[in-house]
């Protein structure tokens, strides 16, 4: 199963300039799943960070990786934002940064389900650049109401 932005943007609650997913590649239901985001160097985030050596933050390299690890959610679950759900961050474990992200770059991003216990999902999580590691991390998501949040 592959997915454009459109698709992508029927599951998650994220619009520009907060969708950091480009195109789904390959979703495997209750498993894994791979992505891109291609990284431009027309991203606001590269008026700061940082100007004459642009570089991707690390940070939104981890909301890339649950961004994709909400779409597996997502699509495993059988439901979307628009059904009044969200996956919404529990904790960040085992972090690792291993080399920048340029404009220019597609970070492609993995996630798998490692465990889900009652709300709580817990997904192994890569972004690579050519096959070379960027960041990796264990994320912590758990699956709520929106209208708990109110």
């Amino acid at each position: 199963m592959t997915m454009n932005v459109n698709e992508i943007m029927a599951l998650l609650p994220h619009r520009y300039p907060f969708l950091l997913v480009d195109r789904v590649l390959e979703v495997v239901p209750g498993e894994r799943i791979l992505a891109y985001k291609n990284i431009s160097v027309n991203e606001d985030v590269f008026n700061g960070h940082f100007p004459g050596a642009p570089i991707f933050p690390g940070v939104m390299m981890i909301e890339a990786m649950a961004q994709v690890s909400g779409i597996l959610g997502f699509v495993t679950t059988g439901e979307s934002a628009d059904d009044g759900k969200l996956y919404l961050f529990a904790g960040v474990d085992k972090v690792r940064f291993k080399r920048p992200v340029v404009p220019g770059d597609q970070l492609m991003l993995t996630s798998e389900i490692e465990a889900v216990k009652r709300n709580i999902w817990r997904f192994r999580t890569t972004a690579t650049v050519d096959g070379k590691t960027c960041c990796e991390a264990t994320l912590l998501c758990a699956y709520q109401d929106k209208e708990s949040l109110a």
